[in-house]
């Protein structure tokens, strides 16, 4: 027999929750799991039939979601409401294993807070060591390829296409590269097309609108390049890219 939901203590919660996500999630197992976390879905066809936003923009034509991949977003976006929200030693797990299995690469140590949002994880490649804070939503219809130990800080928007001034339904897309020990600082806007260098940081508040040269600090509205990171002769692991105390949830 299962154990029951109020029995389990966290690691136990979340051995059972990853089992049922690598194993591929139905209905059935989607609703287990939201049940386990607190959140009860009426029963009757109403849950198979709900759709997600990003499914009714233009791009879901040509890339519609798999019953899976709906599963995987919708409880990205639950577990925000779920009793376990606030317990960060369960929902940056719980993320991680759903990023895993959503998102086209995801290395090892990602760590996402809550309330961040995406539109099609499918086209989302992350690397080692990545942590994204609270509040920040990734446009990744062109693709968000986000590298090796990269911070992004609170309520940061990526943006990975744009509109036609003369004909609203026509779009471009561009994806957005970060490179590896780049830092996008709170409140900072990167438009399409746009590649952030090597160990560049983009200042707080800053809106991106032309690429980043790498290793070095950009400012404002638009964003200008300041001066060169100062690195004091560090680069890569010696710039301690290291998110939270103790270096936790990055000890794989």
């Amino acid at each position: 027999m299962p154990e029951k939901p109020e029995e389990a203590d966290i690691e136990s919660l979340l051995s059972v929750i990853g089992e049922r996500i690598r194993s591929g999630l139905d209905e059935e197992k989607t609703r287990e799991i939201l049940n386990r976390i607190g959140i009860t879905v009426p029963s009757g066809p109403a849950f198979a039939q709900m759709r997600l936003f990003s499914e009714y923009l233009p791009i879901a034509r040509e890339y519609p979601f798999t019953s899976e991949q709906r599963y995987l977003h919708f409880l990205w976006e639950t577990v925000d409401h779920s009793p376990f929200s606030a317990a960060v030693n369960f929902t940056i797990p719980f993320r991680r294993m759903i990023a895993k299995k959503l998102f086209r690469r995801c290395g090892r140590n990602f760590c996402c807070e809550n309330g961040v949002r995406f539109n099609f994880g499918q086209f989302i490649e992350a690397g080692d060591d990545v942590f994204i804070n609270e509040g920040t939503f990734i446009d990744s219809k062109g693709g968000v390829t986000i590298g090796n130990s990269v911070g992004i800080s609170e309520f940061v928007r990526i943006m990975t296409h744009t509109h036609s001034e003369a004909n609203h339904t026509e779009r471009i897309y561009g994806r957005v590269a970060i490179g590896d020990y780049a830092r996008i600082s709170l409140g900072s806007t990167i438009f399409h097309g746009i590649t952030i260098g090597e160990e560049a940081i983009v200042a707080s508040c800053s809106v991106v609108t032309r690429d980043v040269p790498p290793h070095h600090v950009v400012a404002g509205v638009p964003a200008e390049i300041v001066h060169e990171r100062h690195t004091g002769g560090r680069h890569r692991e010696q710039l301690n890219h290291i998110w939270l105390a103790g270096a936790a949830f990055q000890d794989d």
